[in-house]
């Protein structure tokens, strides 16, 4: 376990349940800390993330409105 200042937790978003990778970094006297989210999370940011490749959205009209705009 590891202790995160609240300052650095706040602006990154850092909250209970996310994981840190740690990489040492070669040649340095540095540590990479990569913050990877909780389940709960990845699922809240994929949620919807697929709706433009929905079989039931008209791709062309979609094209010839977008085309229309830029006229």
């Amino acid at each position: 376990m590891v202790t995160i200042p609240a300052e650095v937790g706040r602006y990154y978003g850092i909250r209970p349940g996310y994981r840190l990778d740690w990489q040492v970094v070669a040649g340095k006297d540095e540590i990479l800390v990569r913050i990877i989210p909780d389940r709960a999370e990845l699922a809240r940011r994929l949620l919807g993330a697929g709706r433009r490749f929905s079989p039931d959205r008209d791709g062309v009209a979609e094209l010839i409105a977008e085309r229309a705009m830029e006229d």
